[in-house]
Order: structure tokens, then C-alpha cells, then sequence
């Protein structure tokens, strides 16, 4: 007979099933945040005037994201994240292309094409399929007369 103000020990079966329910809570909880990240990347994806861009700045890694037209900028969203808020706005007055070229096959996906561009903070690397960059240059060349003229 437990005296009293003294704790009943815990049977190992209780201990089992609580720690069970602790990873099962935890395994749920990750879950949702996986089905939520693919949901907003789905949703970023789908949107009007966005397509699948990565991006890369000086000798980092190529980060995946999608790139919006709004204006005169090219705001880009990484797929990663939990901000809608653009990481990048490129703004087109005085951007220009340096180069561009088809990526390797170890670089990242295949009909992928990197632009090498001159942008405010320094060089700037976008990849894009083959109609996505058609679209980037068609924007880049629709730009006003006076758009370039800060770039010389």
C-alpha cells in the first residue's frame, strides 16, 4: 500500500506508449509541414506569369524558386520558405546579359539554359527552360528606351 505523498513509479508499458505517442505527435507535426511547403510551392508555381527559375550569385549553389514578372522587376520566390515574399527583385533598368549557354549535364536539369547577367549587386546567374528564357529575353528587350541608358 503506497504511503501517502509518494509517487507510484511508472509501469514500463506506460513509458512505451507515451514515448510512442511523443513520436507519433512529431511525426504528424512534420508531416504537415511537408504537405504545407509542397502546397505553397504547387500554389507559387501555378500562379499567372511565373515560371520555374533557379538562381545562383557568385560561386554559391543553384537555389530553386520561381520567378514572377511585376513591372518593371523580376521577383523571385525560393520553393523553400515560408515567406511569399520575394529573396530577389531584379530590376530591369540596367540589367544586361553577359551570357548565356546550355547547362552540362552534372549542372542541374536537362533543356536547362543559364543566363549570366549584370545586375546593381554584381553578377547574377539564371536558369531557366529553353521558352522560360525566351520570355526572360523578350521582357528584358520590351523594356522602354531609357531602361538601358544607366547601363553604359
Amino acid at each position: 500500500m503506497p504511503q501517502p505523498g509518494c509517487v507510484r513509479p511508472a509501469k514500463r508499458s506506460d513509458l512505451v506508449r507515451e514515448s510512442g505517442m511523443a513520436a507519433l505527435a512529431i511525426l504528424v507535426s512534420v508531416c504537415a509541414v511537408a504537405v504545407l511547403l509542397v502546397f505553397r510551392g504547387v500554389a507559387l508555381a501555378r500562379r499567372r506569369g511565373s515560371v520555374i527559375c533557379r538562381v545562383r550569385r557568385g560561386n554559391q549553389g543553384w537555389r530553386s524558386g520561381v520567378a514572377r514578372y511585376v513591372g518593371g522587376e523580376l521577383h523571385w520566390i525560393p520553393f523553400l520558405g515560408l515567406r511569399l515574399r520575394p529573396r530577389h527583385a531584379i530590376a530591369r533598368r540596367g540589367l544586361t546579359v553577359s551570357s548565356r549557354r546550355r547547362l552540362t549535364t552534372g549542372e542541374g536539369p536537362a533543356g536547362y539554359w543559364t543566363v549570366e547577367c549584370s545586375a546593381e549587386r554584381g553578377p547574377l546567374f539564371l536558369a531557366m527552360s529553353e521558352d522560360a528564357l525566351t520570355g526572360f529575353l523578350a521582357w528584358l528587350e520590351s523594356a522602354p528606351p531609357s531602361a538601358h541608358l544607366d547601363a553604359v
